[in-house]
């Protein structure tokens, strides 16, 4: 495994780490969530991402469990969680300074701990002054229940404008981003941020390199059952995929299979790579419904060696 700063931060994340969106609290519990992170650490990840919306609060008590049951030293893991979706109160949402102390407590008690690593705001928030959520943000840093805090899908501008806010204030600033990123969404990550990574030193860890499957392939002929496109939660992943360009991408997913395959892997794999190659990129998340998938996932790192510039043409050549 390989371990990167979060932008210019000290602390280091494995290249490739473990998310609980979807699964945790959803499709299994703490067994099966142990044995998804257990396969995820013996691979050397460090990382496991989590947030307060999550199968409404169960997926932070799944993890917490876990980690428990697990008995590994908190000070080898980096956990963070997010704060928006809290509940349906009207102060259970949002960046208020109320929600993200109310938030950020009861998601150290699901977890079951005392300090999380990072901490998102999970979307931006036009309902609350820029300067109440970096004061609130920067209050958390403080009492020691994260060690940093960033954002989660906020604009450029939105991110410069509240690190902006920190250096005038003297507070604490957003270190970290957490935005969608993969072969078929990629103008945020590497325009619309690349300012950032240098002005400011901005990390991100993102989400979804593989597009919600369709970057697997298993989409290809259809949606199996099974699959998280057949969850009622999740309908807008059906939609998309059966959408134009939905069908789209999987057209391109089928031409990119035999460059996966002359690299002697599965297109997961190379998607994943593929996003390791990127510069802005501090850390990969994945994600699995059993632990035979994450073993998988953590493959990804051998195939990351082999992308030389003449198979990232060729890809280019394809995707763009």
């Amino acid at each position: 495994m390989e371990y990167r700063r979060l932008g210019s931060a000290g602390i280091q994340l494995s290249a490739l780490s473990f998310g609980s969106w979807v699964t945790f609290g959803q499709q299994y519990g703490v067994d099966e969530a142990l044995a998804c992170m257990e396969a995820a650490y013996e691979a050397g990840v460090n990382f496991f991402d989590n947030a307060e919306a999550y199968a409404g609060g169960k997926s932070e008590v799944l993890m917490g469990q876990a980690i428990k049951k697990a008995g590994w030293k908190r000070s080898d893991l980096v956990v963070s969680t997010k704060i928006f979706f809290g509940g349906q109160g009207p102060n259970d949402k949002g960046l208020s300074r109320k929600h993200i102390v109310d938030g950020t407590r009861a998601a150290l008690d699901r977890l079951q701990m005392d300090y999380v690593d990072l901490i998102f705001c999970h979307r931006p928030d036009p309902n609350t002054p820029m300067l109440e959520t970096v004061r609130a943000m920067s209050w958390v840093v403080d009492q020691g229940w994260a060690h940093y805090w960033g954002t989660s899908e906020w604009s450029a501008e939105q991110i410069r404008h509240a690190h902006g806010i920190a250096e005038r204030e003297h507070l604490n600033r957003p270190q970290m981003e957490q935005p969608q990123y993969h072969m078929f969404h990629r103008e945020r990550v590497e325009k619309e941020y690349a300012p950032l990574y240098r002005d400011i030193g901005l990390g991100t860890t993102i989400w979804s390199p593989l597009a919600s499957g369709v970057l697997t392939g298993k989409y290809n002929e259809g949606i199996p059952e099974g699959s998280r496109a057949t969850l009622p939660n999740y309908k807008f992943i059906r939609e998309a995929i059966e959408s134009e360009k939905g069908q789209a991408q999987i057209a391109k997913v089928k031409l990119l299979t035999p460059i996966a395959t002359e690299l002697g892997c599965s297109m997961a794999q190379l998607a994943l790579a593929w996003c390791l190659k990127f510069d802005g990129v501090s850390t990969v998340m994945t994600g699995a419904s059993k632990a035979e998938q994450v073993t998988e996932n953590m493959a990804a790192m051998g195939v990351y060696e082999k992308l030389d510039e003449g198979v990232m043409e060729r890809i280019e050549a394809i995707i763009a």
